[in-house]
């Protein structure tokens, strides 16, 4: 059972990582597994001497997971956006109010301190500010084949929404025109493509994942306050308005499943309080 449940946690990760308005990073915050993935990547060479063992049985179904979430989705995620948008945003949303109490336990796990929540409003506006920028875009680069280095720059972009809570790499991706060759690449597994955006990838989260651990390990609570701002933050992107018809009483339906899995998935592992790195 909890090889199950480790593995949709991953499931949606890894869809959250190319869906557009969806923050990879948000939900392993939200399903309690942030701190201990951030850990691993920047200490992954001690993990991998003292931890194995123990690292391997924990993130091998969340592995999985995302890997299925980024390759078996990419394509259905384009079509179910194009089709379903209103439908699987309200799904998404859902899936991160369901595990709000879950993080907010964790945000507090070392003590609150009513100055944590400054930097909670700090980045719940930028999040607003940044979603602002998004929506009055237009795409900044012309589409066509891109070189190594840049096809490098679109998987650190995805790195960098990977690893930071509240950052949608799509987003991104789609002010610089590239969403859609990204999407196709990895549908298609065009090892061309996907062999320097996996580089800058790997490069970007492991860079950004060294500055997260270090800063949980010297200021707790103020960096997950913050994380906890780019998740609420997160939620008013993805909303996409309501009106009283049979598609919007499906969308809440959905809403609310989400919420339920969500919720249920944080209860079994206590929101995540035994997934925080030592």
């Amino acid at each position: 059972m909890k090889f199950i449940v480790s593995f949709l946690k991953g499931l949606c990760i890894g869809i959250g990582a190319i869906t557009p308005g969806v923050s990879g990073g948000s939900l392993a915050v939200i399903f309690g597994l942030y701190e201990r993935i951030t850990g691993l990547i920047a200490n992954v060479w001690r993990e991998i001497r003292e931890n194995f063992k123990e690292n391997f049985v924990f993130f091998l179904p969340i592995a999985l997971g995302g890997a299925v979430g980024v390759l078996g989705f990419s394509r259905v995620m384009g079509v179910l956006f194009e089709n379903y948008n209103a439908q699987v945003k309200y799904l998404f949303i859902g899936l991160i109010l369901g595990t709000f109490p879950a993080v907010a336990r964790q945000a507090n796990a070392k003590g609150f301190r009513r100055r944590y929540l400054f930097p909670l409003a700090a980045a719940f506006l930028l999040t607003l500010y940044l979603t602002a920028l998004d929506n009055g875009a237009v795409s900044a680069v012309r589409r066509g084949n891109p070189g190594i280095l840049l096809l490098m720059v679109y998987g650190a972009i995805l790195g960098f929404g990977t690893i930071i809570p509240g950052v949608s790499a799509s987003f991104v991706l789609m002010y610089l025109g590239a969403y859609e060759t990204v999407l196709e690449s990895i549908s298609r597994l065009d090892l061309p493509l996907l062999i320097p955006m996996g580089a800058g990838f790997v490069l970007s989260i492991v860079i950004f994942a060294k500055f997260i651990s270090f800063l949980f390990k010297k200021a707790y609570g103020y960096t997950y306050y913050t994380v906890l701002g780019f998740v609420a933050g997160s939620v008013i992107p993805i909303f996409p308005g309501f009106t009283f018809d049979v598609k919007h009483f499906v969308c809440v339906v959905l809403l609310i499943a989400g919420f339920a899995l969500s919720y249920s998935l944080s209860v079994i592992h206590k929101g995540g309080k035994n997934e925080v790195a030592a």
